[in-house]
């Protein structure tokens, strides 16, 4: 079963009501306290948008699909005046109201200025993935036109190129059935409490291809590959000989103190820029031994250091 597969479905959400502001910029008379918790649910048409926004529907929040941008902020004031009935609303948007989406970066500033936390979840996929998906469910994509999937694909992207740039969380959907994004958006919002910060440590291989999600790339090549030790080839990082010959090789443990004193610098400026997700790729060749014992490394200094962490060995047993 693939991510889009309630791609082409809609919800009915936004009346568009006119709600009078404050001179702070906040709803008139409404406490911050009262302003629901805002997540922008985005990305590629075909790339799970849907699946995610039925996600946290199930999770208790208001959800509202292809919502015009400019009505966003209403939406959230309507919320505000809901006394605590609509605590944490999820807005879809998409290229299907893309008349409306150069209003995106209005609505933004303006929730920005009424101090409204608002995050922004990207659904990224390959092109491959994309194209396979469309043509299984026999339908055209939204910008294509008169050309091929493909062309309507590159439009997308271009269009909504800026806004990735500017999310919060961005899942690559690509190798991903339904059930797997729906543990990721689980993993990343069914808690109670929101923490600070939340990062996710993937090993990769390089001859598989980056992850198209990272925001930080580590490249563990310039150690020797346990690969050509005939006695651990068939083993992985998770084994305890393996991580112990890659973490004796010159550099691997001033590597790691240092690395991970670079990664309280960097969490301690996401934090105070407001990112709250951060994903760490860590690869080598195949993806299979010094990648793996580097993640698990990492990942647990991370955890010592109060980040609540994620471990994702996407190569391992690919081979």
């Amino acid at each position: 079963m693939n991510v889009n597969e309630h791609e082409g479905q809609e919800s009915q959400g936004g009346d568009g009501a006119q709600v009078s502001t404050g001179t702070n910029g906040d709803a008139a008379g409404i406490p911050d306290a009262a302003i629901p918790e805002l997540v922008i649910i985005s990305g590629m048409s075909g790339a799970g948008r849907s699946t995610a926004a039925k996600c946290l529907e199930d999770l208790g929040w208001f959800v509202v699909d292809n919502l015009p941008p400019a009505l966003i902020p209403t939406m959230v004031e309507l919320g505000a005046r809901s006394q605590g009935n609509v605590a944490r609303i999820a807005v879809v948007v998409d290229v299907r109201g893309r008349r409306f989406f150069d209003n995106l970066r209005e609505s933004l500033a303006d929730l920005e200025a009424k101090h409204v936390t608002r995050r922004i979840v990207f659904l990224e996929s390959s092109d491959e993935a994309l194209v396979r998906r469309f043509e299984s469910v026999r339908r055209p994509h939204p910008l294509q036109g008169d050309g091929r999937i493909v062309d309507g694909i590159d439009a997308e992207r271009e269009l909504l190129r800026e806004l990735r740039g500017d999310a919060d969380l961005v899942i690559d959907t690509s190798s991903l059935n339904v059930h797997e994004l729906r543990a990721k958006m689980d993993a990343q919002f069914a808690g109670e409490e929101e923490p600070e910060l939340r990062a996710t440590v993937m090993s990769f291989g390089f001859k598989y291809g980056l992850p198209v999600d990272a925001d930080l790339v580590v490249d563990m090549r310039f150690l020797p590959n346990p690969h050509w030790v005939p006695e651990l080839r068939p083993y992985t990082g998770l084994n305890e000989e393996v991580s112990a010959y890659v973490f004796n090789q010159p550099g691997a443990k001033e590597f790691i103190d240092r690395y991970s004193e670079l990664l309280q610098l960097i969490a301690a400026g996401y934090r105070r820029e407001g990112k709250r997700y951060v994903t760490i790729a860590v690869g080598c060749t195949g993806g299979k031994h010094r990648s793996v014992a580097t993640s698990e490394k990492l990942a647990a200094r991370l955890v010592s250091q109060g980040v609540e962490t994620v471990v994702v060995h996407r190569d391992m047993g690919r081979e």
